[in-house]
């Protein structure tokens, strides 16, 4: 089964654009829309479609389009200041749980890192309390390593690349979980995050399937 994971900073008008893969599941991280206005903008016939908007209009919100009928649905995470961004929903399947992620940005001057933190850390716990392997469709907002980035050094301590931030990583990799964009592409020259550097890595932007 293929699994695509994308952001598409507002899905109204990237998904009339884009010549998108064939999958079977649609993972859409920051869909800027209601319920209504996904559905429509998701033209796949025989998929079924799980949206999980924000309170706030036209702010983050994540979307499932699949052909496999989930036994469960579930929206958020259960913490009322984290659900009302609209940021998790997880398909429960036989064998496996499919959680779509948003993660928050700690945005200019660090002012949501605090937020950030609260969120890694609350997630991290309700991936490792489903009591199923786990597949993380997600767009981060963190550079992990170096590598990750084109100019590291000139961001150090930025959003997305600051101490706090990259540790969490380390411990959730720790925890079990797998960065398979790294494991299929390991060398240098390729980038999860910021900036975008080519189309197929806006594709994969935050797309780190965690098994």
């Amino acid at each position: 089964m293929n699994i695509l994971s994308w952001n598409v900073n507002g899905i109204r008008a990237c998904t009339r654009k884009a010549d998108m893969p064939s999958a079977g599941i649609y993972c859409f991280q920051e869909i800027k829309a209601n319920e209504q206005q996904a559905a429509a903008s998701v033209v796949l016939p025989g998929y079924q479609h799980f949206i999980f908007p924000a309170q706030k209009k036209g702010y983050a919100g994540v979307s499932v389009h699949t052909r496999m009928k989930p036994p469960h649905v579930q929206y958020g995470i259960g913490e009322k200041e984290i659900d009302d961004e609209g940021r998790v929903v997880t398909l429960e399947f036989e064998d496996f749980c499919l959680i779509n992620a948003y993660f928050p940005h700690a945005h200019r001057e660090l002012l949501r890192l605090g937020y950030k933190n609260k969120f890694n850390q609350s997630f991290q716990r309700f991936c490792l309390g489903l009591g199923k392997p786990v597949v993380v469709a997600s767009d981060f907002n963190v550079a992990h390593k170096e590598k990750d980035l084109a100019n590291p050094r000139q961001n150090d301590g930025n959003a997305g690349f600051t101490r706090e931030e990259r540790e969490w990583f380390d411990g959730f990799l720790k925890a079990g979980f797998i960065d398979t964009f790294r494991m299929f592409c390991a060398d240098e020259g390729h980038y999860t995050w910021w900036p975008y550097a080519l189309h197929a890595n806006e594709i994969l932007d935050g797309g780190l399937i965690m098994l």
